[in-house]
């Protein structure tokens, strides 16, 4: 008979301490969560100075110019929210625009080190990376006893379609990270005896998450003004919310005046300085979100990769919900579970997320709903509140970023459940890990889309064009760049953080006035010159060049006050291929013979025309 496994083996070994469990799970998780991290950057790590995001190198370009253009500000003691060096002549009021201020001046360093496109990737990978943590930090110290369920949580929010969807070049919403510390730092304001601290860190806070999230901070805001209300009114909570608001207002009014002060310039850029503009310059029934969309699977996840992703968005980083129908079905399932099971004030808790996901989901189908991408009548909420001051400027396909953060909490708390009940039936757990296997695993991130894009010509990176630009004068590229021909800015980044001196540009990917009744539009109002050139190298047609179209570039130069006008080899287009040739023999018939110097050709325009 053999023995027993007590007299083969001895005792059971004892469990590690607790603590021990506890670190090597913190140490999993961040693992895990690095590794996510540059797995979805892992095209740009390639070659961080040459690969660029495919469906956005755009606002790729943008943000590397403002972690340039913020670090020269800063260390030239320039204003680092408005600037004349792009938009020649009227400026460009940054405060409207996304400014990532407190980034580019903590990297600014960084930048001058290794170069904005790189800095650029860094600030990304670790965007998701900490976004990860802190939220696992919230749910793990705050929220949950088990840190599985933490775990669980704070991957699925990081990792979630929608911030997948925004890593294709947005470093604003990709700083998720901001929002765990806002919610901790608020609901810290009901200790008693500390609103004076409290309300000061928060203020301090905000005024960071504004410097690199306006639109997150707002869309935050307003998220957890509709939980606070809701949980404070439900009658479980109603004597501990009346006894806990005089020190929670007294909190909020102390951060209401700090992050006043320390937003007061940006804040009176953004309403009442010049360049400003009503509204945006993107259209709200386009960038609302499809119904159909939120049952849909997302085209960077393993789902999208096997073909089950779809185009309901309104660009490939808009993918804002896209959570599939598996993973809806288990979230009501967990919260139904959860709401069996919980006391009042956990109910209220649930009652208070469940609105709220509710409410957003809602507003985010924008004006009017539209249906797997056919447009109805149906109005829709968002057309009264889209009407508001501020309201009016966000883009409500956004709104829905809000959701995953609830899915995120409610599958924490029902892990959290699991793990602290008593032994179940073996088919119950497997019934659960399969559940959420099969709607997690369908939502696993893949690498973003990664392209080489037309390098930087050796005209700007050997400083030559200082020879042909006079100290602060104008230089363009052709063609005159906008969104969709980012190159002028991407020059600029360049020479502003290799310390070669500045340059302005006509133009510039930017946020500004001149759109219909008031509103915003992206980039300047096209003039002559920039149609031109656009018609030229959008469809390799040359322009017929009359007397009158001379006169009308030669106002262009002059308004614009352009000394140089140069044509690279290769041009970047952020859409579609660029036809370089049409640009050369349009720019040779506009301004006659250009001269080859370096690796561009290079018109220099006489004073009388500018």
């Amino acid at each position: 008979m053999p023995s027993s496994p007590s007299l083969a083996t001895g005792p059971a070994p004892a469990p590690p301490p607790r603590t021990v469990r506890d670190r090597r799970a913190d140490l999993i998780v961040v693992l895990v969560a690095l590794a996510l991290a540059v797995w979805v950057t892992s095209g740009l790590w390639r070659d961080p100075n040459v690969r660029t995001i495919t469906v956005n190198s755009s606002d790729q370009a943008l943000f590397e110019w403002l972690l340039a253009f913020g670090g020269h500000a800063v260390t030239h003691w320039d204003n680092p929210l408005f600037t004349y060096l792009i938009n020649v002549p009227d400026g460009v009021n940054l405060a409207v625009n996304t400014t990532i201020t407190v980034y580019a001046v903590v990297f600014a360093p960084l930048t001058y080190l290794i170069g904005p496109p790189a800095t650029f990737l860094v600030i990304l990978t670790l965007n998701l990376l900490a976004t990860a943590l802190v939220w696992y930090w919230l749910l793990s110290r705050h929220l949950v006893r088990s840190r599985l369920a933490a775990g669980v949580g704070a991957l699925f929010i990081a990792y979630s379609p929608g911030m997948v969807s925004h890593a294709n070049a947005h470093l604003n919403w990709t700083a998720g990270w901001l929002v765990p510390l806002l919610i901790w730092r608020l609901f810290a304001l009901r200790r008693a005896g500390h609103w004076l601290r409290d309300g000061l860190i928060l203020g301090v806070l905000v005024a960071v998450a504004f410097s690199i999230a306006a639109e997150g901070l707002f869309f935050t805001a307003l998220a957890l003004g509709v939980f606070v209300a809701i949980w404070a009114l439900h009658p479980a909570n109603r004597v501990e919310a009346r006894a806990v608001l005089p020190n929670f207002l007294r909190g909020l009014g102390v951060t209401a005046v700090v992050a006043g002060v320390l937003l007061s310039y940006p804040l009176w850029l953004h309403f009442a300085g010049p360049q400003r503009f009503h509204g945006t310059g993107f259209d709200p029934v386009i960038h609302s979100e499809d119904i159909a969309a939120f049952a849909a699977f997302p085209r960077r996840s393993l789902a999208g990769e096997a073909g089950l992703g779809t185009s309901l968005a309104p660009n490939p980083t808009e993918e804002n919900s896209f959570f599939g129908i598996p993973l809806l079905v288990l979230t009501v399932i967990c919260f139904v579970v959860l709401w069996r099971r919980a006391d009042p004030h956990r109910r209220a808790t649930l009652w208070a997320l469940g609105a709220l996901a509710l409410i957003f989901t809602v507003l985010s189908f924008g004006p009017v709903a539209k249906v797997d991408g056919r447009r109805t009548d149906l109005p829709m909420p968002f057309d009264l509140v889209g009407q508001l001051p501020v309201v009016n400027a966000a883009l409500p396909a956004r709104l829905a970023l809000v959701v995953a953060p609830v899915i995120g909490l409610v599958l924490a708390y029902t892990v959290d459940q699991l793990r602290a009940a008593p032994p179940r039936y073996r088919p119950t757990e497997l019934a659960w890990v399969l559940g959420f296997a099969a709607a997690l695993v369908p939502l696993l991130p893949t690498p973003l889309l990664t392209d080489e894009r037309e390098p930087i010509p050796r005209f700007i990176t050997s400083g030559t064009w200082r020879d042909y630009v006079s100290p602060d004068g104008v230089l363009t590229p052709v063609p005159l760049t906008v969104d969709i021909y980012p190159d002028g800015q991407r020059w600029q980044a360049y020479a502003l953080s290799h310390r070669q001196g500045e340059f302005a540009i006509p133009g510039g990917f930017f946020l500004g006035p001149g759109g219909p009744d008031g509103r915003g539009r992206i980039g300047p109002v096209p003039r002559t010159l920039s149609a031109l050139m656009d018609q030229a190298g959008r469809t390799g047609l040359v322009p017929i060049v009359t007397d009158g179209t001379i006169r009308e570039v030669q106002s262009d130069l002059r308004h614009w006050r352009i000394e140089t006008v140069v044509l690279a080899d290769e041009v970047h287009g952020a859409k579609f291929e660029v036809d370089e040739a049409a640009l050369l023999r349009t720019g040779t018939a506009l301004f006659g013979e250009p001269q080859r110097v370096d690796d561009v050709w290079l018109w220099r325009i006489p004073p009388a025309d500018r």
